[in-house]
């Protein structure tokens, strides 16, 4: 994970994983966007819709890769880069390798159910076929504040 300050691209894109992450709390879901970015265009964008979908794999990263494959017509997205407001889980980490991402750019750690930190570990890179670039922490404030106010509201 590289600990450099984020590119201007980085915190624009971020903005509008934070922008479907405002929209998923909006539904009731918890606040996580994601978008892939692929040749510098948006390919496919989510927000959660595991309540209001009934789907535990509707995370915003899972969502947001399903658009970015049915637009490419592939489910290889091998250069995408793709932009999430929360530390993806093993679950969505799994999705990236498999999707063949190029980079992951997310927002605030997870400290429960973040899963990057299993990308530095010797025993899970001998296991993946496919390795990719880590950038945490853009806008990562912001994130954690959404997060931390959609629960606040909750636990009232």
């Amino acid at each position: 994970m590289t600990g450099r300050s984020a590119p201007d691209d980085d915190i624009a894109w971020m903005s509008q994983a934070l922008h479907a992450a405002r929209a998923a709390a909006k539904r009731g879901e918890v606040p996580v966007g994601a978008v892939v970015v692929l040749h510098g265009e948006a390919i496919g964008r989510g927000g959660n819709l595991a309540i209001s979908g009934a789907d535990p794999s509707a995370h915003a990263e899972i969502v947001a890769l399903r658009r970015a494959a049915r637009r490419a017509a592939n489910y290889r997205l091998t250069g995408a880069t793709l932009y999430v407001t929360l530390e993806p889980c093993l679950m969505c980490l799994g999705a990236m390798v498999h999707a063949r991402i190029g980079r992951l750019v997310f927002g605030a750690p997870d400290s429960k159910t973040g899963a990057v930190l299993l990308l530095g570990t010797p025993a899970f890179l001998k296991r993946t076929n496919h390795r990719f670039e880590v950038t945490g922490g853009v806008l990562a404030e912001q994130a954690a504040d959404l997060m931390l106010e959609f629960f606040r509201t909750r636990r009232r």
